[in-house]
């Protein structure tokens, strides 16, 4: 498949708290067939962690 599903964009920052939710989007992702596009971020506002992950359709920067 040379395109994400259901009109998703190739490249797509999840982003949310660091919690099971974001790491259920993170895995749903990759099982989609998306690939992790650098590291997590995480930050802190004092009372919980946010998350931000890049992932990335495979080929996406690839010259044919």
């Amino acid at each position: 498949m040379s395109n994400p599903p259901d009109g998703k964009l190739r490249y797509r920052l999840l982003t949310g708290p660091d919690d099971d939710k974001f790491c259920k989007r993170v895995s749903e992702a990759l099982d989609m067939g998306y690939v992790l596009y650098g590291s997590p971020a995480i930050t802190w506002n004092g009372e919980r962690g946010y998350c931000a992950q890049a992932v990335i359709w495979p080929g996406v920067g690839e010259e044919d």
